[in-house]
């Protein structure tokens, strides 16, 4: 046949996150001894108290459509916890549930950006945010933001990327892949370039309760009216209450961007799982016991993990504050021989730790840093060490 297919999807990539966590579980189960560091999810079950409520919710035969933007009883509980947790106001018609946390952010794209309009991603990113611009019709603009700004976006950086088509800044607090956190002091100077220059801030904060070390978590949007309005705040319960499969999602904004989200939803997805939306609800109001026990076992996880690698010859990491990624820098390794291979990729650096050392790893090129690699402490103490103990031996092979 002749007819010509997407060129806007053709030129999307597919999410090598996904590829390596999916050959990694392929080796598993062929019986191979892997340890994956990939793992963008928790290894902590959902909390039973959710799961009853999901089982609840099928016995009393909530399982038809809902309101596209959610259930009343759900976007009632988010308001609520906005406003305990993230200081912000917003009220039911302000805010829509979706799909996951990325059809959050694909909706919020979808509903203001407009063919060519700039949206400026601070480098380390999250390697979907790119993606999901091409593919509603903006353009990414990168902005590298290095280890000695702990990877982070300074308000000179966003005003001198900002041009009259610019629509709007990723900002995502705490950071994957980096863990990094931005305080209040940042997210105000941040905040005065967003509003003097008129854009947007899409704020994305799925890992807002893990955060370590006694830091504060911020929500830029809560700093003042102006910055509020231009603020669309994105997160959902996959990370914090270890539900990534169930898939709920939610962003708060303006009345008229929760229209237009809503709107757009309502034609691509109708509505999110209905049983999902009733564990959800149980999970923002009910006991929060379960979730905190997990954030202290990721924390003295994210403790080991650090002081091994800053022991480690060839690599650096900054300590995370969040989320559950180490994001470390592998460029001592480059110019080094393994088994007579130069070594200049840190792509091929990731190949050679699952076929020689059993070992799965992020390359971080994908995410606008080509000489990183994201480890996730989201996996069990015993794999941590044992998976550490293989890359030390790589790192002892190189010369």
């Amino acid at each position: 046949m002749s007819l010509e297919l997407s060129k806007k999807a053709m030129e999307v990539k597919p999410s090598s996150t996904l590829a390596i966590t999916a050959k990694a579980k392929k080796m598993k189960a062929e019986g191979k001894d892997i340890v994956g560091f990939g793992a963008g999810e928790p290894d902590f079950a959902t909390p039973e108290n959710i799961c009853l409520a999901a089982k609840r919710a099928i016995d009393d035969g909530f399982t038809k459509y809902t309101p596209a933007a959610g259930t009343v009883e759900l976007r009632k509980a988010i308001s609520d916890k906005f406003k305990k947790f993230n200081h912000l106001d917003y009220e039911i018609d302000q805010i829509v549930v979706s799909n996951g946390g990325k059809h959050s952010l694909t909706n919020v794209f979808e509903a203001s950006l407009n063919p060519g309009d700039e949206v400026i991603i601070p480098a380390p990113f999250w390697l979907s945010y790119p993606e999901m611009v091409k593919l509603c019709g903006g353009v990414p603009v990168f902005v590298e933001c290095t280890a000695a700004q702990d990877y982070k976006i300074t308000a000179e950086q966003l005003d001198k990327a900002v041009t009259d088509k610019t629509k709007a800044v990723v900002l995502n607090s705490p950071n994957n892949p980096t863990g990094m956190i931005y305080t209040k002091d940042e997210l105000e100077k941040i905040a005065e370039v967003v509003v003097k220059r008129d854009i947007y801030v899409i704020a994305d904060e799925m890992y807002e309760y893990l955060v370590y070390d006694g830091n504060d978590f911020v929500s830029i949007a809560s700093l003042n009216e102006e910055i509020y309005k231009r603020t669309i705040t994105c997160s959902g319960l996959s990370k914090s209450y270890s539900m990534t499969g169930w898939r709920i999602g939610y962003a708060g904004a303006s009345k008229e961007i929760a229209k237009l989200m809503s709107s757009v939803q309502s034609h691509q997805a109708s509505n999110p799982n209905s049983i999902a939306q009733a564990a959800a609800v149980e999970a923002l109001n009910g006991p929060q016991t379960a979730p905190e026990k997990m954030r202290l076992e990721f924390d003295k996880r994210r403790k080991y993990m650090h002081e091994r690698i800053s022991k480690m010859p060839l690599v650096s990491a900054i300590k995370p504050q969040g989320a559950f990624y180490v994001f470390i820098d592998f460029s001592g390794a480059f110019g080094k021989t393994y088994k007579g291979e130069k070594i200049d990729d840190i792509g091929r650096i990731a190949q050679i730790l699952i076929d020689d050392y059993l070992t799965a790893v992020i390359p971080c090129k994908d995410f606008g840093a080509p000489k990183n690699i994201r480890l996730s402490y989201a996996i069990s103490r015993e794999d941590i060490e044992k998976g550490l103990d293989r890359i030390e031996s790589f790192l002892n092979e190189l010369n």
